[in-house]
């Protein structure tokens, strides 16, 4: 792991709507990553740094798929406009719980060629910047493209179950099961870009003390896609990883971005 930083941060609860930056992450929010079977269940989606952030609201208009996965059956998570907390289970079932968002392409504009470079940098986005200049593009007033890719896992009851792919651009799996696996050595991933194990990438891990405290480390895909994730009991976890293309997609191209993000995003919980 390259480099590893602790913030103590002040809780604090944010609601509202943001444009969210993009620089930040975002990520899914159970009000608890253990609950009991037939238990109802409340989840956020939530834009931030280093762990803490804003609420944001359900809008259909920004969701291009929301499904859970439980008991081996795929189901559609719908919700209303506006509403925060965005997604509210009625009856979380049994049985492993993943939840997997997909958020349609927003834009944009960078005006300071600084903040694009330190984006750049933070990520690891290696060689994004001399393909920049090989474009001949310019450093300011340039349009990015973003999609989020994110998922949680639950665990409900017995919390028996295992997570898959869902075949978005890029996400991650899980390989083990955090809440019935033995996490002594940690927690198996594997990080997918086009369905396919997206090596040598930078994983950015947010873990989350029961005291508040969050520590930030890096670690690095193997050439299978394959991370291992140090954990530690009673923690939460965000896992992030960005990808930076050419656009690739209708959305980016229609609005003139020259760039195309797309983030990857896991939550979960190592009991205590």
């Amino acid at each position: 792991m390259s480099f590893a930083r602790i913030l103590r941060l002040v809780p604090a609860v944010f609601l509202g709507l943001s444009t969210p930056a993009l620089s930040h992450e975002l990520w899914l929010a159970p009000e608890s990553y253990q609950v009991e079977t037939g238990d109802s269940l409340t989840v956020q989606i939530k834009n931030g740094e280093a762990f803490e952030g804003i609420n944001l609201a359900w809008y259909d208009r920004r969701i291009d798929r929301f499904e859970r996965l439980q008991g081996g059956d795929v189901s559609q998570v719908t919700g209303r406009s506006g509403d925060i907390p965005a997604l509210v289970i009625d009856d979380a079932g049994d049985g492993l719980m993943v939840l997997a968002y997909q958020s349609r392409a927003q834009t944009l504009t960078y005006r300071e060629w600084e903040k694009f470079t330190a984006f750049v940098s933070h990520k690891a986005l290696h060689g994004t910047l001399e393909r920049h200049a090989d474009r001949a593009l310019p450093q300011t007033g340039f349009k990015e493209a973003y999609s989020r890719h994110a998922k949680a896992l639950i665990g409900v009851g017995d919390a028996a179950g295992a997570d898959r792919a869902f075949g978005f651009a890029t996400e991650f799996v899980a390989l083990e099961n955090p809440y019935t696996g033995d996490m002594s050595d940690g927690l198996s991933v594997q990080l997918f870009y086009n369905q396919e194990p997206r090596a040598d990438a930078q994983v950015e891990i947010f873990a989350r003390a029961p005291d508040g405290a969050v520590t930030i480390t890096t670690t690095r895909t193997d050439a299978q896609g394959r991370a291992v994730i140090g954990v530690a009991p009673g923690h939460d976890y965000l896992l992030d990883a960005v990808v930076m293309r050419e656009p690739a997609t209708d959305t980016a191209a229609e609005n003139g971005a020259v760039w195309e993000s797309l983030w990857a995003a896991m939550t979960f919980h190592v009991p205590g």
